[in-house]
């Protein structure tokens, strides 16, 4: 049996629950700790042979996607230069929507990913986003939203939305849809997108509503959209202070980051850091991987 010997603390393994993995070299990833990451949006042509490839390749971390968004025709992110052909289905209607969301099951996506970006086009309405929804739990399947824009949070947990995939960060939301959202809505952090440590009115807005939905009890998970903007592969330490700015206590924050504990018997995902993260979170930014499915 091969020993490694690792002078630092051991946690299960890391999980960065908003990326887009054909912008990164997910292999850096897995070597800076990271063992999983959550695909939130891309071309199925690439996706999913990445994500299928990760199940078996140990140089891969897990790769979990949601294949691409569903969008209304001309709606975000179709018009994106960034955007490559088929990053997203364009429904129109519920029965155009649920056909979009069976014809994703097959691959057994993670969530279903939906638009609801005002501010760079038009968004699906009221009763296709209800059928996307609808429709996905039907397969058990959880429906994730980028949601931007005003009103569009309301329409997305009206709709039954349970995943965010940023923290809301175009309005500030008042404390009666914050305590809705945590009692049964996971938020996806993505705080460091806006200004990348430097201090603007959309990161200020964002900081003030996960500070919030935290002191309500909501779910917050680790994500950084890895990808977009100047990251180095592994753990985001910008992003990690921004969780403390908020709120979060150094144990909340390693619930946001890691797996679930590991069990007997059970494949396991290890990553280690070297210092204690309940005592000084910032450490996660040095972590590296012990393990992968071992």
């Amino acid at each position: 049996m091969d020993r490694t010997h690792v002078d630092g603390v051991m946690l299960p393994g890391l999980t960065d629950h908003h990326v887009h993995a054909a912008l990164i070299e997910p292999e850096r990833m897995l070597a800076a700790g990271v063992t999983t990451v959550v695909d939130l949006g891309w071309a199925p042509d690439d996706i999913w042979p990445l994500a299928d490839r990760s199940r078996h390749d140990p140089k891969l971390p897990h790769i979990r996607a949601a294949g691409p968004f569903l969008t209304t025709p001309g709606g975000y992110p179709t018009r994106q230069e960034w955007a490559p052909p088929g990053i997203a289905l364009e429904v129109d209607d519920p029965a155009s929507a649920a056909q979009a969301v069976e014809s994703l099951v097959a691959h057994h996506p993670v969530t279903i990913k939906v638009a609801l970006n005002s501010e760079a086009g038009p968004v699906v309405d009221d009763v296709t986003l209800d059928a996307i929804v609808r429709t996905a739990a039907g397969h058990g399947i959880p429906v994730t939203a980028h949601t931007q824009g005003p009103g569009q949070v309301h329409r997305a947990h009206r709709a039954g939305v349970r995943v965010l995939a940023h923290t809301p960060w175009t309005e500030e939301l008042d404390d009666k849809l914050i305590a809705e959202l945590a009692s049964d809505t996971t938020i996806i952090s993505t705080i460091d997108i806006h200004g990348w440590g430097e201090p603007t009115r959309d990161r200020t807005v964002a900081l003030r509503n996960l500070h919030r939905f935290h002191s309500f009890g909501g779910v917050v998970h680790y994500g950084t959209d890895f990808g977009n903007g100047p990251l180095p592969p592994g753990v985001d330490v910008g992003e990690i202070s921004a969780l403390t700015e908020a709120g979060l206590h150094p144990t909340d924050i390693l619930r946001a980051i890691t797996e679930k504990p590991l069990g007997m018997g059970a494949a396991a995902d290890v990553s280690a850091v070297p210092g204690d993260p309940t005592a000084n979170p910032a450490v996660l930014g040095r972590a590296i991987t012990v393990l992968k499915a071992g």
